[in-house]
């Protein structure tokens, strides 16, 4: 097991590569300049001093051609050094470490709660398919699939304002199990639970056609036991497989939910890094949600074989 892990991260470093290397390119040959943005803001005729401006972009490195930086930006990035933000000047490592947990507890969070609430809705769609109570949890799940982050959090916002005096509307971060994290944590589920349910319901549908199903059934055990000994573990490997566009799903949809609702995570640090095209930070939120997403990856990987065991092959991992 620890060999086949190794070589799966052996096979990403490439990946994580050619991606830091796309995002190296856009910020390399964009349009924003982060030292003429840094003097613009600053008040009095030092803003448009050209030769102060081509100091500080020595200074900081950014007079060399394209390769010599990112190959010098991948040698600090080895040695754990992410440099420093080119509008505050703080570490970005620090930057980092105080919004990852916001981020990562959010999205654990909506992951449970997406769980235990798609998969039952999709096992009973499936078990009781073409009925009402099937077209009406697949209605819903439809309906949320076409409801974006970044529509749903604004609108759920005014709603409350309309109806809620202002000091009453949670807004802010108050600790993974504060109030306030309930209406983040509902909208940023939205897709994820239309996603999952869909999977679900699809998966049963194409289980119960299978004989040893059938085979219970006829011996007259209850459904609930069906639902839980024989359906439920096959249905869960092509949902597991799903975690990997899941967690995409969710590391999109943080951005708009953590700046909605001002929460000090990823999401609003990418805003912000954006707006002043602080391009270490975004280079270094690039890198993480990269690697989020490769880990989801690898955990599909090794979750795959263990729900479904025909999945390995003789000598003990998938290819």
């Amino acid at each position: 097991m620890i060999l086949y892990i190794l070589r799966r991260l052996l096979l990403w470093i490439p990946s994580v590569i050619l991606v830091m290397l796309g995002v190296y390119a856009l910020a390399f040959y964009g349009a924003g300049d982060p030292i003429k943005l840094i003097f613009l803001r600053a008040p009095g005729d030092v803003a448009y001093d050209p030769v102060k401006i081509e100091a500080i972009r020595e200074q900081a490195g950014l007079n060399q051609p394209f390769l010599v930086q990112f190959g010098n930006y991948l040698l600090n990035l080895v040695q754990g050094n992410f440099g420093n933000s080119l509008f505050s000047g703080r570490s970005v490592w620090a930057m980092i470490s105080a919004a990852a947990p916001v981020s990562f507890l959010l999205g654990l969070m909506a992951m449970v709660v997406t769980a235990l609430v798609a998969i039952p809705l999709g096992m009973i769609a499936g078990m009781n398919q073409n009925s009402r109570i099937d077209y009406l949890i697949l209605g819903s799940a439809v309906t949320l699939w076409a409801i974006p982050a970044y529509v749903a959090g604004p609108l759920l916002m005014v709603m409350l304002l309309a109806i809620l005096p202002d000091g009453a509307v949670p807004y802010g971060w108050g600790g993974l199990f504060s109030v306030k994290i309930i209406l983040p944590l509902i909208v940023l589920s939205f897709q994820p639970i239309a996603l999952i349910i869909r999977q679900t319901r699809a998966a049963v549908i194409d289980v119960m056609t299978e004989d040893f199903v059938r085979t219970a059934r006829a011996k007259g055990v209850p459904e609930h036991v069906v639902a839980l000994r024989h359906i439920l573990r096959p249905v869960l490997t092509p949902v597991v497989t799903q975690l990997g566009l899941i967690m995409i799903t969710i590391v999109n949809g943080a951005i708009f939910v953590e700046l909605v609702f001002g929460l000090p995570g990823l999401g609003r640090l990418t805003v912000q890094a954006l707006i002043n095209s602080d391009y270490p930070v975004i280079l270094a939120v690039t890198l993480i949600g990269s690697f989020l997403v490769m880990a989801s990856n690898l955990l599909v990987d090794l979750l795959y074989p263990v729900l479904d065991p025909r999945a390995t092959d003789p000598k003990g991992a998938r290819l």
